[in-house]
């Protein structure tokens, strides 16, 4: 579950105590049926803005780091609090982007998740915004929570706002607006949706965003109101009321996952149409023979992109770095040897770690 500032907000610069309370029941008589529950959930600087009696939400990212200084110590009380009525742990866990771009960084918070789900506890997760700056940080905690949702190996990720779901443009403002019930997996918008909203850094583009990052990844996504009471209930059960994004049938596995929305590729590699061909369509391995140019400094082992006519349509781990690359580029497997004076793998990167965008 994901929760935006603008449901547990009690008016500008003001947390509500009483919606963490609500979702808090909800989720503890999901527990109580069996279900394991990750809650992603912003509100620190809301808090932050509240307590240090700012006339408006801080607007430069330092503003907004020393508002989370002061408030997440504070949102995380209140989410303790709630879950304490009902003989809940919470426990709160703290992420960067940089965090889940290492390989082993991601795998351990991976684990971390797993074993607090098998003690019984329910992760409340956050930005680490008071650290976090433009370079490393998610944007919003909509993408964070498709992050986490590919992580954990959720089932569904369900994301809570102050609109009914997705519309063809803003009701708020348009009349005409009308209501989209079910987005396929393969379904192109034929409209353009809003972006931030007054009390929060994402709106709904971002949740279309981390809906479709998480339906690429073989999870339903569901964007509905986290006003109404049973809207957690219902949505965990399948009879949101809101916008539900259908799963690919065959959803991209945990390293692909990885790879495609959490890595940050060190470098570039731009292939030919005929090995763009051969890895999108017949799941084959990029070999040096498609390898037509190379760019920026990367080591072997690091995320690369890989390009045709300017266009990133995979990532994937390479064995080779960016000079050994450069040497070898357009030959065949059986002249690597001879170019290099060894030959690491026939594959510049290998079908199995390598994710199709």
């Amino acid at each position: 579950m994901k929760v935006g500032s603008s449901v547990l907000s009690g008016g500008p610069g003001k947390l509500d105590p009483a919606a963490v309370r609500r979702l808090a029941n909800e989720v503890s008589a999901l527990k109580k049926r069996g279900d394991e529950v990750l809650v992603v959930s912003s509100g620190a600087i809301l808090s932050g803005w509240q307590r240090l009696g700012l006339s408006e939400r801080p607007k430069t990212t330092v503003a907004k780091q020393a508002a989370a200084a002061v408030g997440q110590s504070r949102l995380m009380r209140v989410w303790e609090a709630a879950f304490a009525r009902r003989a809940v742990t919470a426990a709160q866990v703290l992420l960067t982007q940089e965090d889940l771009r290492q390989r082993h960084r991601y795998l351990n918070a991976r684990n971390t998740l797993f074993e607090l789900l098998r003690l019984g506890v329910v992760p409340v997760i956050n930005e680490n915004d008071t650290v976090a700056v433009d370079e490393i940080k998610f944007g919003d905690n909509d993408v964070l929570s498709a992050l986490v949702a590919g992580l954990s190996d959720a089932d569904r990720l369900i994301l809570l706002t102050d609109q009914e779901g997705l519309y063809t443009a803003d009701p708020r403002k348009d009349s005409s607006a009308r209501f989209i019930d079910r987005v396929r997996a393969s379904e192109t918008l034929p409209f353009e949706v809003g972006g931030a909203g007054p009390l929060g850094s994402g709106g709904m583009a971002s949740k279309v965003r981390a809906a479709r990052m998480a339906a690429a990844a073989g999870i339903e996504a569901v964007i509905t109101s986290g006003g109404k009471a049973g809207a957690l209930t219902a949505a965990a059960d399948g009879k949101s009321q809101g916008t539900v994004f259908e799963p690919k049938t065959r959803g991209i596995g945990q390293r692909g996952r990885w790879l495609a929305f959490a890595s940050h590729p060190r470098g570039r590699i731009v292939v030919d149409d005929g090995a763009k061909v051969a890895l999108v369509e017949r799941d084959k391995s990029l070999l040096p023979s498609g390898v037509r140019q190379v760019e920026d400094a990367f080591e072997a082992g690091d995320v690369v992109s890989l390009v045709c006519r300017g266009t990133e349509f995979a990532r994937g781990l390479t064995n080779y770095g960016a000079g050994e690359l450069e040497r070898i580029r357009g030959l065949k497997t059986s002249q690597i040897e001879a170019a290099l004076g060894h030959k690491p793998a026939d594959e510049v990167v290998h079908k199995d770690n390598l994710v199709v965008l």
